[in-house]
């Protein structure tokens, strides 16, 4: 569903039966989540969506427990520092998120990549 602005709304909240489930994991099942959605990215750009549809049909997912959680995960890896993101995290099929590393670090001086030919949303500058 849309917005009267054309914007699509922001990846919806988990509902009470969900939450529940989401606080009842532990801490062994995070980690697999976390470390399957770490495997499923990449040094190149990819879509938040394409990791947690991955991440929710492989063998860490968690019965019971909404797209909307796997997405919140890749917010907290990239709060950690373990992945890089560029678009709006809130909106899943709106960002993407890639593997930090020296690949995954925009330095003073490369404000554009070679491999995908698009400018960082960090620094506000379209490629021309």
């Amino acid at each position: 569903m849309r917005h009267p602005d054309g914007h699509e709304p922001e990846d919806r909240q988990p509902d009470p039966e969900q939450s529940r489930r989401i606080a009842d994991l532990s801490p062994d099942q995070i980690q697999a989540i976390d470390a399957a959605l770490l495997a499923a990215a990449d040094i190149g750009w990819r879509k938040v969506a394409f990791l947690v549809a991955t991440v929710m049909t492989g063998p860490a997912r968690v019965p019971g427990i909404a797209d909307v959680y796997y997405a919140q995960r890749v917010r907290a890896l990239v709060a950690n520092g373990s992945l890089v993101a560029q678009g709006v995290l809130s909106r899943m099929r709106y960002s993407e998120v890639r593997i930090a590393g020296e690949a995954g670090v925009l330095k003073p001086g490369n404000l554009f990549e070679p491999d995908s030919g698009r400018g960082s949303t960090d620094s506000g500058i379209k490629p021309t």
